[in-house]
């Protein structure tokens, strides 16, 4: 048995709640277990020099985890940004431009902040599962004050974790798990089964292609679950 009791392909309770906080255009507080990330999506009608004038717009997002996220203090980003952090914001604007049509966007950037307030593992991807909820509750706003009349999300995108832990093949890792596992992987898929990124280590010794479709599989169907997640939280 895992730690929390939980079957090897079965993901960590996930709550998804919209409309957060007062402020942003679209706010979720995503949890999976003990992590729990607030995700925002804030509009401004502006695109970077690169775009202006090319009739498109852009999502970008940061990451950041706030000093009592974690078991120790975590020090704040004062000094700018560190290389951890850099990398899984990147990896949040792709995996959300992926699925949106910039040009149907518009001239707008839509910002996305993911802040972890609790870590306990797989913090990139829930950040992106959440941040799409709140890039659609952006994009639902922009359209009703009928700034764009159709809606440039073409699909929805989630993320989720898998490793081999003492040989096993197990979805959704919390730390501890994570910590321990000899291969650590995220997937990054559309609604339609689609691969937007992968990231994969053999962290103590190489894996197999066996073990790799394993690894496949089990994420597949986690990101099948995530998905309708993210469905039933849009609908309420």
């Amino acid at each position: 048995m895992r730690i929390d009791n939980r079957t090897n392909d079965e993901l960590r309770p996930v709550k998804i709640t919209r409309n957060y906080l007062m402020h942003p255009a679209g706010s979720v507080l995503i949890e999976m277990g003990n992590t729990k990330v607030i995700c925002t999506a804030t509009v401004e009608e502006k695109v970077p020099h690169f775009l202006k004038g090319a009739g498109s717009g852009w999502v970008t997002a940061e990451y950041g985890m706030l000093p009592g996220s974690t078991g120790q203090r975590k020090t704040r980003n004062t000094k700018g940004i560190d290389g951890r952090s850099q990398e899984i914001q990147r990896l949040i604007g792709r995996s959300l431009r992926s699925v949106i049509d910039l040009k149907a966007l518009g001239e707008r950037t839509i910002w996305i902040d993911c802040d972890v307030i609790q870590a306990d593992g797989g913090t990139r991807t829930a950040s992106i599962t959440g941040a799409f909820v709140a890039l659609s509750d952006a994009v639902l706003k922009i359209m009703e004050q009928g700034l764009i009349s159709t809606s440039p999300i073409t699909t929805n995108v989630a993320a989720v974790s898998v490793g081999v832990v003492g040989g096993q093949v197990m979805l959704d890792l919390c730390y501890e798990e994570d910590s321990s596992a000899h291969v650590d992987m995220n997937l990054v898929m559309t609604a339609e089964g689609e691969y937007i990124e992968l990231q994969g280590t053999g962290e103590e010794r190489p894996f197999d292609k066996k073990q790799l479709q394993a690894l496949l599989e089990s994420g597949e169907k986690g990101i099948e679950a995530l998905i309708k997640a993210q469905n039933t939280a849009m609908m309420r």
